[in-house]
């Protein structure tokens, strides 16, 4: 009895059971497996696109960072070298065809002129050589822009490895008759007229001629003399005694002899490959 009213109770249980869930026999055991399962998926799927979104700010935020300080330190690498470069800046030297123009660093303006009688003047050229004479008392000392534009000169020169010095610059009438009158005594005078200038008559009494390094044909063929001979124009300066001009210009060949014209006028006579008597039509010769 008991047994049939306990058999009856759990066949009612299960009814009851089936009623309020609605679900089919085959449903009952797949629906929790099943919806298990898709739980599992969705929380997994969740905690994977969490991390995600978690870990991509992370790392673009790392790397957009880790970019910001590559950037910032190449800015402020670049502002140093900028700020550097402005403070040791260096001009752009000049080309070797074409005159600077009055605006550029490496424009060198004409010596000034001396308002003296006795001392000739051609196209704004002060003109010694054999030919045209300076007065006696004419003392000038070395040119101030013909010094400076020799050191910028020698500065170029050396950022090339080249070692120009300064030699012998101006010379007053009384002291170049002294080395004159040596060399006669030595040589004699036919030979001394060949490379030294009478007294009066040299271009480093102007204050505008500059001797360099040797003062001898040592200096002829060396790395300093075939730079200064292709580029003294560019700071305002001529090859004055060049090779082959010796019955021109009345000296021998003087690799190591510049004299200072100003950029206008050291381009167009070097360009013109003619010495300063050929370039103004004079001749250069003792009248007397």
């Amino acid at each position: 009895m008991k047994r049939s009213i306990l058999i009856t109770l759990a066949v009612a249980a299960v009814l009851s059971c089936t009623a309020c869930g609605k679900v089919g026999k085959d449903e009952g055991a797949a629906v929790p497996a099943a919806a298990g399962n898709n739980f599992t998926e969705a929380a997994t799927i969740a905690e994977e696109t969490e991390e995600k979104t978690t870990e991509q700010p992370t790392e673009a935020a790392e790397e957009t960072s880790a970019e910001a300080v590559e950037t910032t330190d190449e800015e402020t690498t670049a502002d140093v070298t900028e700020a550097a470069a402005v403070e040791n800046e260096v001009p752009q030297r000049p080309s070797a065809d074409t005159a600077p123009s009055h605006d550029d660093p490496y424009y060198a303006p004409a010596p000034a002129k001396h308002d003296i009688e006795g001392i000739t003047y051609i196209q704004g050229a002060l003109i010694a050589n054999k030919s045209y004479s300076l007065p006696a008392d004419f003392n000038p000392g070395l040119d101030p822009t013909c010094e400076t534009q020799f050191n910028k000169m020698i500065n170029d020169a050396a950022r090339q490895g080249l070692n120009i010095w300064f030699a012998s610059g101006f010379r007053s009438y009384d002291y170049q008759a002294q080395i004159y009158s040596n060399y006669v005594a030595r040589d004699g005078q036919a030979l001394a007229d060949t490379y030294s200038a009478r007294p009066g008559y040299s271009e480093h009494q102007s204050g505008l001629a500059i001797d360099v390094n040797s003062i001898d044909d040592s200096f002829a063929g060396t790395p300093e003399a075939v730079w200064l001979e292709n580029h003294c124009h560019e700071y305002g300066f001529i090859l004055r005694y060049p090779r082959g001009k010796e019955n021109i210009t009345g000296y021998q060949y003087e690799s190591w002899h510049v004299r200072y014209l100003g950029t206008d006028l050291s381009y167009a006579v070097h360009n013109s490959g003619l010495t300063l008597e050929e370039y103004f039509g004079i001749d250069s010769y003792y009248h007397e």
